[in-house]
């Protein structure tokens, strides 16, 4: 192990390994942003060309299939999942997984908010419940990959082909870094802010077809905020699909999506997979050399190559809070701490905006960090 004494001579050039919002891609700057939009109407004719086209460049990087329809919307990834949940459940039973802090989210939003008695089926930080019990009857809430536990549901084959109740995705962190079988996925939500490295407060929801036929057909007994309102006179206000949001955006934040998808078209969604997974094994390495680290979850099946979860011998708050405030003073590593809700150990992203480089240099400061913490103790 590194003296505690001694700091190790690499630096990981770009130290940002926050699970969001997350590292910008590589060689981003804000000079190169296109700003010919800002301090124009959203609703003008530059407007909802720069907005169409960030949505045309979405479908083009997620090679998503014209069957779906793409929307930007507030509030980030919970704006857009929560949306999908106030219009389009209570039309049939509904279950509801939860492995994480935004899964156990979704529950209480139906358990308390809609008042749905949803069935739920739970694991604890680190485990997927059984997949193969899911009814499929039943509308389906579930996080495709647990930003705050490091699991991720292995694929889409334990979505029915044959369902008769909707597949409700919180695919924020899982977007653009593992290959989504669409035809399985109904409703879709995430936000620029994670493997694109874009900015926050802006959602994404994507509809198959099937969630269109719900919301034209289906009225939910609650009332709808505005902001949630997808349906005008009984169909699919078409709109909102073709960038003309339903609440004022930040043009510059979707000029940085832009710049950020631009970037990932240069590398196509293989480059992209292929970036997060480089970032992953790199970590594993780290994890299996050392005896102190370990992954929160076990099996590679379902372990997350994007938030990746580690345990840390020995730690509670108080130990992981003083290696993310050492590694931060140091410039070597920023926000990796685990999620508040999650088992005390740190959080490293390892999504396509970041180097595997700095993946590698990190693991001697790990080192570091570590013994310097308990050293401290």
């Amino acid at each position: 192990m590194t003296n505690i004494l001694t700091r190790p001579g690499l630096k990981p050039a770009r130290p940002f390994f926050s699970s969001g919002p997350c590292a910008k891609p590589p060689g981003w700057s804000a000079d190169k942003l296109a700003v010919d939009s800002l301090g124009r109407s959203h609703r003008s004719k530059i407007g909802k060309q720069r907005l169409n086209y960030c949505i045309d460049l979405m479908r083009d990087a997620l090679s998503l299939p014209d069957t779906h329809r793409i929307g930007i919307v507030p509030g980030s990834d919970t704006g857009a999942y929560e949306m999908a949940m106030w219009t389009m459940l209570g039309a049939r039973p509904v279950t509801a997984l939860a492995w994480e802090s935004f899964g156990e989210g979704w529950v209480t939003d139906a358990v308390k908010q809609l008042r749905i008695d949803p069935v739920v089926m739970r694991a604890d930080y680190g485990r997927l419940p059984d997949l193969g019990a899911v009814d499929w009857s039943h509308d389906v809430l579930f996080t495709w990959n647990g930003t705050t536990s490091g699991v991720r549901v292995p694929n889409g084959d334990w979505i029915a082909p044959d369902r008769a109740g909707l597949s409700f995705a919180d695919a924020t962190s899982a977007v653009f870094a593992y290959d989504l079988p669409w035809d399985r996925i109904d409703v879709a939500t995430f936000s620029w802010q994670k493997v694109l490295g874009g900015e926050g407060a802006h959602g994404v929801l994507i509809l198959g077809p099937r969630a269109v036929e719900r919301l034209e057909s289906y009225t939910p007994a609650w009332p709808l905020p505005k902001v949630f309102r997808l349906v005008s006179k009984g169909k699919l206000a078409e709109g909102v699909f073709l960038g003309e949001t339903i609440n004022t955006p930040s043009m510059l934040a979707v000029e940085d999506a832009i710049w950020s998808l631009e970037w990932a078209r240069s590398l196509g969604q293989g480059g992209l997979i292929a970036r997060s997974d480089a970032n992953a094994a790199a970590l594993d390495r780290i994890v299996e050399q050392r005896d102190w680290l370990g992954h929160l979850a076990p099996d590679p099946a379902s372990r997350s190559r994007t938030s990746v979860c580690l345990t840390v011998a020995g730690a509670d708050e108080a130990l992981i809070k003083r290696m993310a405030a050492l590694l931060e003073a140091e410039g070597a590593a920023y926000d990796i701490a685990g999620y508040r809700d999650a088992p005390p150990g740190l959080r490293i992203w390892c999504g396509a905006t970041v180097d595997t480089g700095d993946i590698e240099a990190l693991g001697p400061w790990l080192d570091w960090a570590y013994a310097q913490a308990k050293h401290a103790n």
